[in-house]
C-alpha cells in the first residue's frame, strides 16, 4: 500500500484566494497521483483517442512537466474540483425572537467560492421559524438570498431593529464605510477617512463590533491611523508648510513597526474606536499605549466605565523584548482584560486622571494576577463578568491547551475600586480520565451566548477528534454536553433562540446540515436534548459529488501508546486518536497520511472540502491527532 504523506496546507491553507487555494489543492492531488505506481493509481486509463493525441504531438500546448497521457485525467479532475468548491459553506447566523414565543425570524451568512472572479461570495439567507408545542419546527426560508457585495462584516443589533454593515476600503485612499440600515432603509451611511483610522478587524480574534444597549453607538475594532512619515529635501529636513508636490523632496519610513505575523502582516497596531451612529461623529478611545493592542471590545452594565476589551503586550519577545510574534493559532500569547470610559460621556462623567499617570489612568486592568483573558462577555442581569483564558499555553509556552473559564463578580455601582476578585467557573483540566470530559477548547463564542436563565452559556469545544457543544453553569460551574453522546460527527452552535439552540453538524463525509434542538424535559437524564434535521435551503450537490461522499466512511480510532513509561505524566499515556476515510475497496487504495493534527490543536470530523476532493479521487486518508 502507498503511503502518501501530506502536511498541514491541505487543510491548513491560508491562502484567502480561492483560486490560489483550489490551485494548490488540484497540484497536491496530480502530484501525489503522478507519484503512484501504476497499480495503484485509480481512474488512470486514459482513452486511445488521448493516447493518439500525445503520440501526434507529444507536448504541444501542454505546461511544462506534464505527461500527455494525463490530459484526460487532469480535466476530470479539475471538473470534480469545480463541484466540490461550488457547494456552499454555512458562516454565522442571528435569531431574533418576536413577542409570540413560538415564532422568531433568523438570517444565515453563507459564503461560496467563485473561482472564474477569484474571489468569495457572501450572501444573506432570511427564515421564518415556526415552533409547536409538539417539540416540532419548520423553517421557511426566503426563495433567494441577498448577496452582500464588498461587505465585510454584518452586525444586528441587540434588539434586531438595526443592521450595521461594514465596508472596509478597498484602497489607501478610499474610506471605510458604516452602514446602518433600519427595517426598509438606510439610516445613516458614516465614511471615516483613513487620517482617523484603517480598516476595521473583522477576523474573528482581534475583531470587536458592538452595539451600546441603547443601539445609538457601536464600538469597534480598526487599525490605528499611520503616524506621520519624515520627509526631506535637498537641503535637509522638511518642515511643515513645504509644497507637498516638491519634485525633489522624498519621505522617509519612519520607525519599523512588527506587525502580528501570518495572515496579519498588514495588521499593526488594532485600536480602539466609538462610533455614534446618529451624529455620525467617530472617536478614538485615549490612553491604550501604543505598546498595547486592542481587541474584542464589549460594552458594560451602567458604570462609569462603559467598555470592556482585550488587550495583548508587544513586549512577548524573548526575555520580554518588545517584538510582536505571530498571533495566528497561538494562543500562548499574554493578554488581559481592561475596562475604559466610553469617550463621548462628558469630562464630568469620567474617571479622573492622575497627573502622574497621563491617560493611562483611565484604563483599569481587570485581570492583573492572570497571563492570559479573552472572550469577555456580561452575564444578562449584568452582575458576572465571564471570560476564557488560555494561561495554560502562555504559561508552558505550547501554542494552544486546555483552556479555562472564570468569572469577576461586577461591581453593582459600576466602580471599579480595588482588587476584584476572579473565580473558576470551569478550571483547567490537566489530565481527563479517558471518556470523560477533556478540558475546554474554545476558539469563539456567540454574541449572547446565553439561555433565559441568565446563568448558563453554551459554546462549542473541542473533545477529542470531534467538536462538541456544551452547556455550563457559571454559578455551579457544571459542564455538560449537549450535542449528541454517541456522534462522531462535529457540532457547531450557531445561535440561540430563547432556550433552542440552532447548530451546524457535519463529518468528513458528509456536508454541512443544520438542526435545531430542543431541550427534553420529559426524562430523568439531565441535559437531554432532542435533535430536528432542518430541511436544507441549498441545492443538493451534483449526482457525482453525492455518490462519492455516499461510498466512503470514516472512523475515529483509538491507538494506545507503546511502550508506556512511568517517567512520563499520566496524559501522556492515553491513547491518541486518528480519523479513517475509506471507500469500498480500500484494502487496494493507496492512503495518504494527514500529520498536522496536533499536538496544540486538532483536526476535528467536521467536512473537509480539500480531504473530501482527495479521498475522492480515490485514497484512503489518516488524519492523526497526537492529543
Amino acid at each position: 500500500m502507498l503511503v502518501a504523506v501530506v502536511s498541514s496546507g491541505i487543510r491548513g491553507s491560508h491562502s484567502s484566494c480561492p483560486v490560489a487555494s483550489a490551485a494548490n489543492l488540484f497540484l497536491r492531488a496530480s502530484s501525489v497521483r503522478a507519484r503512484a505506481p501504476t497499480s495503484l493509481r485509480r481512474r488512470s486509463k486514459v482513452s486511445w483517442r488521448s493516447k493518439a493525441m500525445a503520440s501526434a504531438h507529444p507536448s504541444q500546448g501542454l505546461p511544462s512537466g506534464m505527461d500527455p497521457s494525463m490530459v484526460d485525467e487532469y480535466a476530470s479532475q479539475s471538473k470534480l474540483l469545480q463541484e466540490f468548491v461550488k457547494i456552499p459553506s454555512i458562516g454565522k447566523a442571528w435569531i431574533f425572537t418576536s413577542k409570540d414565543e413560538n415564532t422568531s425570524r433568523a438570517m444565515v451568512s453563507v459564503s461560496q467560492s467563485d473561482l472564474l472572479a477569484n474571489k468569495k461570495r457572501s450572501f444573506l439567507l432570511n427564515t421564518h421559524i415556526s415552533k409547536s408545542s409538539s417539540k416540532s419546527v419548520s423553517f421557511q426560508w426566503s426563495p433567494f438570498p441577498v448577496e452582500m457585495s464588498g461587505v465585510s462584516a454584518v452586525v444586528p443589533s441587540p434588539s434586531g431593529e438595526k443592521l450595521l454593515l461594514v465596508r472596509n476600503a478597498e484602497d489607501d485612499d478610499s474610506p471605510t464605510k458604516l452602514e446602518i440600515w433600519g427595517p426598509c432603509q438606510l439610516e445613516n451611511e458614516i465614511h471615516v477617512a483613513r487620517s482617523v483610522h484603517g480598516s476595521l478587524y473583522t477576523d474573528g480574534w482581534f475583531e470587536g463590533i458592538s452595539w451600546n444597549h441603547e443601539e445609538t453607538l457601536i464600538a469597534y475594532v480598526a487599525e490605528e491611523p499611520p503616524q506621520p512619515k519624515p520627509e526631506f529635501n535637498d537641503s535637509g529636513y522638511k518642515k511643515e508648510g513645504s509644497s507637498q508636490k516638491d519634485c525633489r523632496s522624498w519621505k522617509g519610513q519612519g520607525d519599523i513597526e512588527d506587525s502580528w505575523g501570518e495572515t496579519y502582516s498588514n495588521k499593526r497596531i488594532p485600536a480602539l474606536f466609538v462610533a455614534n451612529i446618529s451624529s455620525g461623529e467617530v472617536r478614538a478611545l485615549k490612553g491604550i499605549p501604543r505598546s498595547l493592542s486592542a481587541g474584542q471590545v464589549i460594552w458594560a452594565p451602567s458604570s462609569s466605565y462603559s467598555l470592556v476589551f482585550v488587550a495583548w503586550s508587544d513586549d512577548n519577545g524573548f526575555q520580554e523584548t518588545p517584538r510582536k510574534l505571530g498571533i495566528k493559532y497561538c494562543y500562548n500569547r499574554p493578554c488581559a482584560l481592561y475596562a475604559a470610559a466610553d469617550p463621548f460621556k462628558e469630562e464630568a462623567d469620567e474617571p479622573s486622571t492622575d497627573s502622574n499617570m497621563g491617560d493611562t489612568a483611565a484604563l483599569v486592568k481587570l485581570t492583573a494576577d492572570l497571563s492570559s483573558a479573552f472572550f469577555p462577555r456580561f452575564s444578562p442581569d449584568g452582575k458576572y463578568l465571564v471570560f476564557i483564558s488560555a494561561k495554560s499555553a502562555v504559561d508552558s509556552g505550547a501554542h494552544n491547551a486546555t483552556n479555562s473559564m472564570h468569572k469577576i463578580d461586577w461591581p453593582t455601582d459600576g466602580k471599579l475600586e480595588g482588587s476584584l476578585g476572579v473565580s473558576d467557573v470551569v478550571p483547567t483540566v490537566m489530565s481527563p480520565q479517558d471518556g470523560c470530559f477533556p478540558g475546554m477548547y474554545c476558539s469563539g463564542l456567540l454574541r449572547s451566548p446565553w439561555l433565559s436563565d441568565g446563568r448558563t452559556m453554551i459554546l462549542s469545544s473541542a473533545w477529542g477528534s470531534k467538536e462538541v457543544i456544551l452547556s455550563i453553569n457559571i454559578a455551579s460551574g457544571e459542564v455538560s454536553r449537549v450535542s449528541p453522546q454517541d456522534s462522531d460527527y462535529s457540532w457547531n452552535v450557531l445561535a440561540l433562540d430563547n432556550n433552542n439552540i440552532l447548530a451546524v453538524s457535519s463529518s468528513l463525509v458528509t456536508l454541512p446540515q443544520m438542526y435545531y434542538g430542543f431541550e427534553d424535559s420529559h426524562t430523568d437524564k439531565p441535559c437531554q436534548w432532542d435533535w430536528q434535521e432542518i430541511p436544507s435551503p441549498f441545492p443538493k450537490p451534483s449526482d457525482k459529488v453525492s455518490s462519492l461522499l455516499a461510498d466512503h466512511k470514516f472512523s475515529v480510532i483509538k491507538i494506545p501508546v507503546s511502550n508506556p513509561s512511568d517517567k512520563l505524566p499520566d496524559g501522556a499515556n492515553l491513547p491518541f486518536e486518528a480519523i479513517f476515510v475509506s471507500g469500498k475497496d480500500s484494502a487496494s487504495s493507496p492512503t495518504i497520511v494527514v500529520l498536522h493534527g496536533g499536538p496544540h490543536s486538532v483536526y476535528p470530523s467536521s467536512y473537509s472540502r480539500s480531504l473530501a476532493f482527495l479521498y475522492a479521487q480515490g485514497y484512503n486518508l489518516l488524519v492523526v491527532n497526537y492529543r
